[in-house]
């Protein structure tokens, strides 16, 4: 084990018992985390003891939430955490943030309206490398959580940031991560072109280049990227910041 995971470690338990405190302080005292959405085992402490055993409260005791490994999936919650990387807030069969947001007003909260009487506070965590955490806040009745946002949202934030990033960097993920070398111009300009759907032919034209020097400079992307294809570098390019939303 590196002495960073262990270290990680080391802090895990004082920073899972200051989100604890938080949730308690602020009138929202059942937590949920997750460091990564796409992990289907729940988060865990260094012996593998899922956190929702061991420390963390749920609104209902007998609801073993984390054993269904596709609850990531059909979540509202965690659908709108991946959507946003900034808090929000649930009542009454709504999602909001500091500011009007279509993404949020689109998120289906019809289920959990029917289901659950309480209100939340959720606070996404986007890291790079495609890593998507959480960690959500509850209530099992409304406290006017509109104000409690407003007055804690940062803080739930910053917690839940150290948090996940701590919890990822004990775990060493994602594996096999490295600093990548530092990618040229052209190399990016190719990526953020096949970000875009374009072929390798069709970059050519664009940059006035032949084909084989198009794959030269998508295959030295990847392998800078630690990639083991296309798809992979484009996703890996996205989520170190080389490629945007509106690439081209």
């Amino acid at each position: 084990m590196a002495e960073e995971s262990r270290q990680c470690w080391a802090l895990m338990p004082a920073l899972v018992a200051e989100v604890q405190a938080a949730g308690d302080a602020a009138g929202l005292p059942f937590i949920a985390a997750q460091a990564d959405l796409g992990d289907p085992e729940p988060m865990s402490d260094e012996d593998g003891r899922p956190y929702a055993e061991t420390t963390f409260r749920w609104t209902d005791p007998g609801h073993e939430y984390w054993r269904d490994r596709k609850l990531a999936l059909h979540v509202p919650f965690l659908t709108a955490a991946r959507l946003v990387a900034e808090p929000f807030f649930y009542t009454a069969g709504t999602l909001a943030t500091w500011r009007p947001s279509g993404l949020l007003g689109g998120v289906d909260c019809s289920g959990v309206a029917k289901s659950f009487g309480g209100e939340a506070i959720v606070a996404p965590v986007h890291l790079p490398r495609g890593i998507v955490g959480a960690v959500v806040w509850c209530s099992r009745e409304p406290i006017g959580v509109a104000q409690v946002f407003a007055g804690k949202a940062e803080h739930f934030q910053a917690l839940a940031l150290r948090l996940v990033a701590t919890h990822n960097e004990a775990r060493g993920r994602p594996r096999n991560a490295g600093v990548p070398q530092k990618l040229t111009r052209r190399e990016v300009q190719c990526l953020r072109w096949a970000a875009a759907g374009k072929t390798d032919g069709e970059i050519g034209i664009i940059l006035d280049l032949s084909h084989s020097t198009v794959r030269f400079h998508l295959r030295n992307a990847a392998e800078k990227l630690g990639a083991t294809g296309r798809a992979q570098s484009i996703q890996l390019a996205a989520g170190l910041g080389y490629v945007g939303a509106g690439s081209s």
